[in-house]
């Protein structure tokens, strides 16, 4: 006896989600994963409606009795109609965030006329969306595929076949984000160092980890003060900021690594430590002096000096990211700093010692919101930040406040980044009304961001009336 093939039905998306509220269509099959999508996977689906772009198809069950059970695309549903129907605010990291529509108005003769707008829905829920934008959102056609005749065994066969795949991973999505370099990229990875001259697992080939270490190496190599330790923001970054002639030289140096690369030391070049030696290799390459003897300094870098301490402050070179993350820039900088001294030492070349720098450059709010809040925090955000703690900073009656000083105004608004972020508006005008009277700012604006937001914490999950950090 022959199947039949499963049917397609389309809804508008106000009646596919008026069907889940209404129990016709359920999203909680025995089966089936809760609900596991970021906020920021959630804006850009919503994004993707507004924009009428394509959505896969939802896959249905269907029971003799016309229950319909969602197979796949609970996800997709669920985050449409916390949107829809729920508290979903797009927040303000979005992407893509200004849409075009069509606006209806009225000409001097009382005719209706439509003009062309656009609509920024950053920090916007449905409810505030235009009423143009909400009736495209409502009428956007979403299709289903239903399977009929199914029973609880069915339905769960059909989730475990539609749900039989990988997602992508963190390094894999972040090559996503660069896209004018990515040919580059793969053809760098066609090199023979990548496939017969490192330590890369078949893993790390596969699951984006030596795109990632490519895309690291070019960074720290030409944009490390703009060092960024999240794979997806080093993409965003490059993606912007690199050039063509950027990776045509690593690609150079690829070439000639495999050249001279030893079996007893190609190890060094792991998943790890990858972009640090490689990056340390370009820096040789400006010595004038034959690649060999890079090779030479790893050989002995690697049986004698690596267990030596040799660092600034006694430590041996694994044990500088002892108390910190690989990828935190103190941390590199510290690395590189130790290997191009033993590397000069090692050829024989006068190690100048750099005096350290004692002038501090002020941080930014920018630089405070990217470190604690949101490290891919847009320059159109930090304007909202700045207009918004113009706004707030009027609750405060003294103009003299060190509140509202220039030394404060990085932490400042960095705290309004932080509540934009959390949904928080009225509390903080409460709360900073009676914090401006006390305390003290520190000297460190990233350290006084983090009293503040752990003084406003408290003033949220307190009945406090006045501030409790003194």
């Amino acid at each position: 006896m022959n199947m039949a093939r499963p049917r397609k039905q389309t809804y508008t998306l106000k009646m596919y989600l008026d069907k889940i509220k209404d129990g016709d269509i359920d999203n909680n099959a025995d089966v089936q994963r809760k609900m596991v999508w970021s906020k920021e996977q959630i804006n850009e689906l919503i994004v993707t409606v507004l924009m009428d772009e394509y959505i896969p198809p939802i896959i249905l069950g269907e029971e003799s009795n016309s229950q319909l059970h969602i197979a796949d695309g609970g996800c997709r549903s669920a985050a449409l109609n916390s949107f829809r129907n729920g508290t979903h605010k797009i927040t303000a990291s979005i992407e893509d965030s200004v849409i075009s529509y069509k606006k209806k108005t009225k000409d001097k003769t009382g005719n209706i006329i439509w003009e062309d707008a656009v609509f920024d829905i950053k920090n916007k829920t449905y409810a505030k969306l235009p009423e143009e934008l909400k009736k495209k959102f409502d009428e956007y056609q979403i299709e289903t595929v239903i399977h009929e005749n199914c029973d609880s065994r069915k339905i769960s066969r059909y989730i475990k076949r539609y749900n039989n795949h990988v997602a992508m991973n963190t390094d894999q999505k972040a090559f996503t984000y660069i896209d004018r370099f990515a040919g580059y990229v793969r053809k760098i990875l066609d090199s023979r160092f990548f496939l017969d001259y490192s330590d890369y697992s078949e893993n790390d080939k596969t699951k984006g980890t030596v795109e990632r270490i490519v895309l690291e190496s070019i960074m720290c190599t030409n944009h490390f003060d703009h060092w960024r330790k999240q794979p997806k923001a080093v993409c965003k970054y490059l993606n912007s900021n690199a050039t063509e002639e950027e990776f045509a030289r690593f690609a150079d140096d690829i070439r000639r690594l495999e050249a001279v690369v030893t079996d007893d030391v190609k190890d060094i070049f792991n998943k790890k430590d990858s972009f640090i030696f490689l990056t340390l290799f370009d820096r040789f390459t400006g010595l004038g002096i034959d690649d060999r003897k890079f090779i030479a300094f790893l050989r002995v870098f690697k049986t004698k000096l690596r267990n030596t301490k040799r660092s600034e402050r006694g430590m041996l070179f694994d044990e500088i990211d002892r108390d910190c993350s690989t990828k935190d820039k103190t941390v590199i900088a510290a690395k590189l700093a130790m290997l191009e001294k033993l590397m000069r030492e090692f050829l024989g070349m006068r190690v100048e010692e750099k005096k350290p720098d004692t002038k501090r450059r002020p941080v930014t709010a920018k630089e405070i919101i990217a470190e604690y809040i949101d490290e891919d925090v847009a320059d159109e955000d930090m304007e909202l930040f700045e207009i918004m703690a113009n706004d707030i900073s009027e609750a405060i009656e003294d103009i003299d406040s060190w509140f509202l000083s220039e030394e404060n105004r990085p932490s400042f608004v960095a705290l309004v980044g932080y509540a934009v972020k959390e949904d928080i508006d009225r509390p903080l005008k409460e709360w900073l009304f009676a914090y401006e009277r006390s305390g003290s700012p520190l000297s460190d604006q990233k350290q006084n961001y983090l009293h503040m937001k752990a003084d406003f914490e408290r003033f949220l999950s307190a009945d406090c009336k006045m501030p409790c950090y003194r």
